[in-house]
């Protein structure tokens, strides 16, 4: 959890949940148009951050006794990550991903998340929000 992992989370809520932001903002659409050829790159490059925080969260579990907002936005962040890296890297991943039976479970699991994806971008939104303040104010 850090800044980094805000404005990821930024970056990844607004390139999943895109119609939030053009209906509010439409003069965003030229920015977010240079983005979007790279979302794949980006989602596969969280997704594998967000797996290694998945994991690294459960290793620090004695955070909860000491510091439960920092576990549980680490842990949150993590899953967010892998989430939306997921959901938007899933063509890169699969470029490197050669076993098919591993090709299968990854369609599995984003067809699970992809009706899920505005909501989980907003939530991203928000989690990203939280880290890059919490970040600034409290370090």
């Amino acid at each position: 959890m850090g800044l980094f992992a805000g404005i990821s989370l930024l970056l990844l809520g607004v390139l999943a949940a895109p119609g939030l932001l053009l209906s509010s903002k439409p003069e965003v659409k030229s920015l977010l148009d240079k983005i979007v050829p790279y979302q794949g790159i980006f989602g596969a490059i969280c997704a594998v951050f967000g797996a290694f925080g998945v994991v690294n969260s459960f290793m620090k579990l004695r955070w909860l006794e000491s510091f439960p907002i920092w576990w549980v936005t680490y842990f949150g962040t993590s899953v967010l990550e892998l989430a939306l890296g997921l959901l938007l890297g899933v063509g890169v991943l699969k470029m490197f991903i050669k076993a098919p039976q591993a090709q299968l479970k990854l369609d599995v699991v984003t067809t699970r998340l992809a009706p899920r994806q505005g909501m989980i971008g907003l939530i991203a939104i928000c989690v990203g929000v939280w880290c890059v303040f919490a970040n600034i104010a409290f370090a």
